[in-house]
């Protein structure tokens, strides 16, 4: 059996000698040494400020909604995972969502800005598998609007556009360290801030709002915090993060060879990295692409339709603007993603790659 994804687990002697250091102090949440740790290991290493380690990667988004007073909507990707959706909803903004790129799978620039009106204060865009949005078209309708630009960049661990980090784009980026991400705390997540004000603020948002220099309730305020156990995990992790993505980038491109005539795939970004995050391909309609998937489960293979549906037709997010998407609503009835994950094999990816070929040609 090849499932879908399989978290990466480092070394247990590892983890506990994290965890020992836990135990020696009795410090277990409240901003302990291990959680300040990540944050400055994880801005080293991703070429970030002002990152604030939270509880998991929903809460970061809606912290950073709270931080910047997000009101009435913002518009929004239907192809994405629910979370980008549900967050905003959550907080009381409604998502307005735009149709995507039929090239990249994210959200379209110039549908975004179509979309937007006196009631959007955020545009939220989705690096779709961890491929980069047009960020500096974003940058620049931001500006133009007076909106604020918020990436859900869960999928985006470590990816870089022209050298640069590409969450350092837009007023805030948020991660997800969710156990299935490349890089993962089994449950967390991160804001990453453009000012050092508005980290500021969240520092104080995420802690009930007190200060505690002072012990004065200072805002309104959440618990979101990361605990010291979640951020061992994340330490232990990021010990082993450049393996991790050099085997995972290494099995991306032996997929993106053998897959050619079978499929394709979102065009990437010019001058951007690879994560080795997910693997999608879309096939020529939901036909070809539902007879694959069955196919594969028949064979021990676990794939995944993802994104699906497209979130303009699901009920609950049906939005007031009645949003037609028509590029979103027909690249989730085709895309798959096949497994990708640390301990996968290139010996299991050729299985998969063959087992992908034979459900085609079976049904040509």
């Amino acid at each position: 059996m090849i499932p879908v994804n399989k978290p990466y687990l480092p070394a247990f002697e590892k983890y506990t000698k994290y965890l020992e250091r836990v135990y020696d102090k009795a410090w277990l949440t409240n901003n302990g040494p291990l959680v300040q740790e990540l944050k400055v290991r994880l801005e080293e290493y991703l070429g970030v400020k002002n990152l604030l380690p939270v509880a998991n990667g929903t809460l970061a988004m809606q912290l950073a909604y709270k931080v910047f007073n997000l009101k009435g909507n913002a518009v929004t990707t239907p192809f994405t995972f629910i979370a980008t959706s549900s967050s905003l909803a959550w907080e009381g903004i409604t998502p307005k969502f735009a149709d995507i790129d039929p090239l990249s799978y994210n959200l379209c620039p110039n549908k975004a800005r179509q979309a937007i009106d006196t009631d959007t204060t955020a545009i939220v865009p989705v690096h779709v598998y961890g491929n980069p949005c047009d960020v500096e078209a974003f940058e620049q309708i931001g500006k133009e609007h007076k909106v604020k630009v918020i990436y859900d960049a869960a999928h985006a661990f470590g990816v870089k556009v022209n050298g640069n980090s590409v969450l350092n784009y837009g007023d805030a980026s948020t991660l997800s360290f969710h156990a299935t991400k490349v890089f993962h705390s089994v449950e967390g997540g991160a804001v990453i801030f453009k000012n050092s004000d508005d980290y500021e603020r969240a520092v104080l948002m995420t802690n009930f709002g007190i200060d505690t220099s002072t012990g004065n309730i200072v805002d309104a305020g959440i618990n979101t915090k990361m605990s010291e156990v979640h951020a061992a995990m994340g330490l232990a992790v990021l010990d082993d993060i450049d393996q991790i993505l050099s085997h995972r980038i290494a099995l991306y491109e032996q997929y993106c060879d053998g897959l050619q005539s079978l499929g394709y795939q979102p065009i990437w970004r010019s001058h951007a990295t690879k994560n080795g995050a997910y693997l999608p391909i879309t096939f020529k309609d939901d036909i070809q692409c539902t007879q694959v998937l069955n196919s594969l489960a028949r064979n021990g293979i676990t794939a995944r339709r993802y994104f699906s549906p497209s979130l303009n037709l699901v009920e609950n997010f049906k939005d007031q603007y009645a949003a037609q998407c028509p590029v979103s609503e027909s690249l989730s009835n085709r895309t798959l993603c096949l497994p990708l994950y640390y301990a996968l094999s290139s010996e299991d990816v050729s299985l998969i790659i063959s087992e992908v070929g034979k459900a085609i040609y079976a049904n040509a």
